[in-house]
């Protein structure tokens, strides 16, 4: 007999603590899924085990008694080990740190295995011979696999330096220790493309794909396949690193620096840092690739705590596009209204004669990016959101990009009566609207979130491109991460000023990331590739390093400005929102929010806290928000952890029902 310290499945406040139950079973482990006698009436409910002991608990009255426990679902010591971890480190509940190693769905009534991609393609002839530099990368990496240390690395390779390849030969030989591996991209879109390496590389028996798009059979069926041991090999975007995959000896981050490994969602994760904590507990390496490295990731590697390694040429040796910025000023000055600068449409031009393929980049999807009113200054807003609405031409309708609100365009100004209800500013669907204008001959589509909702369209888009099919590919982010087309000659990035220009201490970092990033696409045959940056702001730093392909040069400025004003990573941002049914409310409860932080960490470090002020997306849901930041070095991390716990626990005893507490350490949006 023992006695267990279990999380109840219940996601609430007020049941967010360890229950102590006495257990008859045998060979109860930590990560079991339980059923205990719950609440007055001893209803039973699933719970996870988490703590075992054989010394039965003091002071308390009425024991009760596991029931039994699900043979299916047992998730392991590791993955318990991280659930408290990730609670302390992002503010979570027990329970919403578990469910990250839950499985979805539920098993198929008919009894049929669902697998995502079960056709496996031709066998790709095995590994492919190392460039001298892969070969030194390799030779560092090696022996942390064999003697299964952990370590992390942070391979710093220029766009098509033959990451992949390096990434594909490491987990061979850590499959060779008896070991598995974990192989992790920033966006599903870029899932189809790597799971096709991997399964010409390794066959399909021994993958597992898992990710959102899914269907949740598909997620429960792999979840179940993976936690049988039949598969050595998990590929996926950021939530496949809570697989239940035993004995993992590698974790590799492709583009480790992508703002998609942030979760949005609760528990908001970093999921580098939960990749380096899971590295940690299963003695596994860790590698983190990426052209455009994360200042944080930079930082880590020049403590030690991290091992660079640089891959400088890339894997053909042809040397990396040449980068023109076009300032757009000038483009206006000379009469120039179109959305073209005339050295992107001479390339353009020049590039489709003789035969080469076209990457138009724009973060930002739709037809326009607002609808105003020239005569009164009317901006059409999400009423929910309180963020103004993207005009789609082809539905004419606004859409809130946020919460996905649709609203009719009005012909008439809502304010004022007028009729000059105009669009404003660019997008996508724009773009695609000109290149058909200027260049009517040529195959163009649309890669974006508009045009890839329908399962499949988005493989369909891209195969189309790769057999030339399409000539000019027009999109947001999904064309700026990880394609490899070996005809791109040209990639125009239409406006460098979008990211630049968001209210983020980050956008010069996502500026430069993206412009590299994107010209990365350019070049990958055996012709020399060029690039095209279109800007209001040719002389920023982020926009003339990444021209000039210097990361180096670009994270000394920035890591300079993070240093002086204490941001990460020099601290942990910590965003604490708090939501009301009124402007009025959500004001006083950051402000009396605040004050209870101060008077548990100490008024002393009032300078530390920024805010309160209204969210820059003050309406989300209805609700009205308000928020704080409070910069949190090292040294304070352990009091100001305290401070923010015992919030959480006086606003749930005192102002649950009026107020919505959220708190996000290091966010990627302020929204």
């Amino acid at each position: 007999m023992s006695y267990v310290d279990v999380v109840i499945d219940n996601n609430t406040n007020h049941t967010d603590r360890l229950f102590t139950y006495g257990c008859k079973l045998e060979d109860v482990r930590p990560g079991d899924r339980v059923r205990v006698p719950f609440g007055p009436y001893n209803a039973p409910r699933p719970a996870y085990v988490c703590n075992i002991s054989e010394v039965p608990p003091e002071g308390i009255k009425n024991l009760k008694w596991v029931k039994d426990r699900d043979e299916e679902i047992r998730l392991g010591d590791i993955a318990i080990q991280m659930s408290l971890w990730m609670k302390r480190r992002y503010f979570c509940r027990y329970i919403e740190a578990i469910h990250c190693f839950t499985p979805s769905g539920s098993p198929s009534k008919r009894g049929k295995q669902r697998r995502p991609f079960a056709e496996e393609p031709e066998r790709d002839g095995g590994p492919k011979t190392l460039t001298r530099e892969q070969a030194l990368a390799a030779e560092r990496i090696y022996p942390f696999l064999d003697e299964k240390k952990h370590r992390v690395f942070l391979v710093h390779g220029v766009t098509g330096s033959g990451k992949t390849e390096l990434y594909l030969q490491a987990i061979a030989r850590c499959l060779e220790t008896g070991r598995n591996a974990i192989m992790l991209v920033p966006e599903i879109a870029l899932t189809p493309q790597i799971v096709q390496r991997f399964l010409a590389r390794f066959g399909a028996e021994s993958i597992a794909v898992l990710h959102s798009k899914l269907s949740l059979g598909e997620r429960h069926d792999e979840w179940m396949r993976i936690r049988r041991g039949e598969v050595r090999i998990v590929i996926g975007a950021r939530s496949a690193i809570f697989a239940p995959l035993q004995d993992v000896g590698i974790i590799v981050l492709d583009e480790e620096h992508e703002t998609t490994y942030k979760s949005d969602m609760t528990p908001k994760y970093e999921t580098v840092e939960v990749a380096e904590q899971l590295g940690k507990l299963h003695g596994a390496v860790v590698l983190l690739g990426s052209a455009t490295p994360s200042v944080a990731s930079y930082r880590a590697a020049e403590q030690g705590r991290f091992e660079k390694i640089v891959l400088r040429e890339r894997y053909n040796q042809t040397p990396l596009p040449g980068v023109e910025i076009a300032d757009m000023r000038e483009e206006l000055h000379m009469g120039n209204r179109t959305i073209f600068s005339n050295a992107l449409y001479e390339e353009m031009r020049n590039c489709l004669e003789a035969g080469k393929q076209i990457i138009l980049f724009l973060n930002r999807r739709g037809y326009s990016a607002f609808l105003s009113c020239r005569n009164c200054g009317y901006v059409m807003q999400c009423p929910d959101c309180g963020i103004s609405l993207t005009y789609h031409k082809k539905e004419n309708e606004a859409v809130c990009h946020f919460c996905g609100r649709r609203a009719p365009v009005p012909k008439i100004c809502p304010d004022c009566g007028s009729r000059y209800i105009k669009y404003f500013g660019i997008g996508t669907e724009k773009v695609e609207e000109s290149v058909g204008e200027l260049f009517p001959e040529a195959s163009a589509e649309r890669l974006d979130m508009d045009t890839v909702k329908k399962k499949g369209s988005l493989n369909q888009i891209l195969n189309r491109f790769a057999k030339g099919k399409t000539q000019i590919l027009i999109g947001t982010q999904l064309v700026a991460k990880g394609l490899d087309f070996a005809n791109v000659g040209l990639v125009g990035v239409i406006s460098a000023d979008i990211s630049l220009n968001i209210p983020d201490f980050r956008s010069a970092e996502r500026t430069f990331q993206l412009i590299t990033q994107a010209a990365g696409r350019a070049g990958r045959g055996d012709e020399f590739g060029k690039v095209v940056v279109q800007t209001y702001s040719p002389e920023h730093y982020a926009v003339t390093c990444a021209a000039a392909h210097d990361y180096e040069k670009f994270y000394e400025l920035e890591n300079t400005v993070r240093r002086q004003i204490g941001y990460p990573p020099y601290s942990d941002l910590i965003c604490v929102g708090l939501s009301a049914d009124t402007d009025e409310e959500a004001a006083l409860a950051a402000e009396k929010v605040k004050g209870a932080f101060l008077r548990k960490a100490g008024s002393e470090h009032t300078a530390r806290i920024l805010g309160p002020r209204p969210s820059p997306m003050p309406r989300a849901g209805g609700r009205y928000k308000h928020q704080f930041l409070i910069k949190t070095p090292p040294e304070c991390l352990a009091s100001d952890s305290e401070a923010i716990e015992y919030i959480k626990r006086k606003v749930t005893a005192e102002k649950e029902k009026e107020w919505s507490l959220s708190i996000d350490v290091n966010p990627y949006s302020y929204l």
